[in-house]
């Protein structure tokens, strides 16, 4: 995975935005940006998250018009509330405005589910799983593959201080969490546990024992290095799982090596590389109803050197996967 895109990038010649378009059979995938920094804790006193700019940012790389050329039709952009810092004990940071949002994404994502078209959305922090699940949940049994640099697992069954869904999503995609948040409309849980795998979090991630437990595989990131071919098997025992009408991808950025992308909220070391993400994403492409990606914060990057990475990260995977037929 040689990573060359990021060369053949450039920004664009005009900061207009696209008109929203309808699903279309002639176009190959959609994208649809969900700018949401509702999940996060405030990175200082005073200051909010800056996860909702990495769709701009990535604009500026040259991302969206590179994936135009590529067959994809931009599918407009779902707006989120405004970040409150401040949240009542008892619920989730932003509780009415994620809600919200969820709804609303999930209606969008639900519009092109319908249509038969791949989805690529380009979030945001990871609380916008509610949102897929949402859209995916009232069509049918659908499969998640959860790659991150963490269980995102916390929950009020074991921990105290929950309260900021992005490092909470799988728990409620699951069923875990407030029945506010893990049964919005009814439909919970999201997503069964044995239709679900992580891949990417640390040894030393607090709730990898609870995961191992209920999901039906965990793949950490030092044990996806030292076998490429264990996270393989673990895709493989949901997206083969006869009676899902689907797979879906969450992808958390931060399960990249600070080393090779430190420009999320918390960096963790003993990630993987680049290639190995790219690589994996072009699998898993082909044969997934649609792929998120979240938590990249453009405030941590202000050369843009960050961005023209995972934007060539984005598109080998996706070019790739349409050039050889993957898998």
């Amino acid at each position: 995975m040689s990573l060359l895109y990021a060369s053949q990038l450039r920004v664009p010649d005009s900061g207009r935005g696209v008109e929203t378009e309808q699903p279309s059979a002639s176009s190959q995938f959609a994208v649809i940006e969900a700018p949401s920094n509702l999940g996060l804790r405030p990175p200082e006193t005073g200051a909010v998250p800056g996860a909702d700019k990495s769709p701009a940012a990535l604009r500026e790389a040259g991302l969206q018009e590179h994936l135009r050329g590529m067959g994809g039709r931009e599918a407009g952009v779902v707006l989120a509330g405004r970040y409150l810092p401040d949240f009542d004990s008892g619920a989730v940071r932003n509780q009415t405005a994620l809600i919200d949002h969820s709804r609303r994404l999930g209606r969008r994502i639900g519009q092109y589910v319908d249509a038969r078209q791949r989805i690529l959305v380009l979030g945001g922090d990871c609380s916008i799983l509610l949102g897929a699940a949402l859209g995916l949940r009232s069509r049918g049994r659908f499969g998640l593959v959860h790659i991150d640099g963490h269980t995102d697992f916390r929950h009020p069954g074991n921990s105290a201080s929950f309260g900021s869904l992005a490092g909470e999503d799988l728990a409620a995609a699951v069923g875990l969490h407030l029945p506010q948040i893990s049964d919005i409309d009814g439909l919970g849980p999201y997503f069964r546990p044995d239709d679900t795998v992580h891949l990417g979090c640390r040894d030393n991630d607090e709730h990898l024992e609870e995961c191992r437990t209920l999901l039906a595989d965990t793949v950490t990131a030092r044990e996806w290095l030292a076998d490429p071919t264990r996270a393989a098997e673990a895709i493989q025992a949901v997206t083969n799982r006869p009676g899902l009408a689907g797979t879906w991808v969450h992808v958390d950025v931060d399960v990249l090596d600070p080393e090779v992308l430190p420009a999320v909220d918390s960096p963790d070391p003993g990630g993987v590389e680049a290639r190995h993400l790219a690589g994996l994403l072009a699998k898993l492409w082909p044969i997934c109803v649609g792929l998120q990606v979240c938590v990249f914060d453009p405030d941590l990057d202000p050369t843009g050197k960050q961005a023209l990475l995972l934007a060539s990260i984005l598109i080998e995977a996706i070019d790739e996967s349409e050039t050889t037929g993957c898998p």
